[in-house]
């Protein structure tokens, strides 16, 4: 069951790791010095925003099989 699971969602996996890694690194890097900005001005958030946007994007260009009736 967890190898079907990995193999069906591999792509969007990958999507939430990556976008997780891009939200953290632009924390890290970029940031907001202020702390007023909602998103980047805490690690946890910017991570978890990054994550989500990981998983959109893959979504976005992911082929979706036709099922006839």
């Amino acid at each position: 069951m967890k190898k079907n699971f990995l193999k069906k969602y591999y792509s969007e996996l990958i999507g939430i790791v990556v976008g997780a890694l891009g939200g953290f690194l632009y924390w890290k890097f970029i940031g907001c010095s202020s702390g007023s900005c909602p998103i980047t001005s805490s690690p946890l958030i910017s991570t978890i925003w990054g994550a989500v946007m990981g998983w959109l994007v893959v979504g976005i260009f992911k082929n979706k099989k036709k099922q006839d009736d």
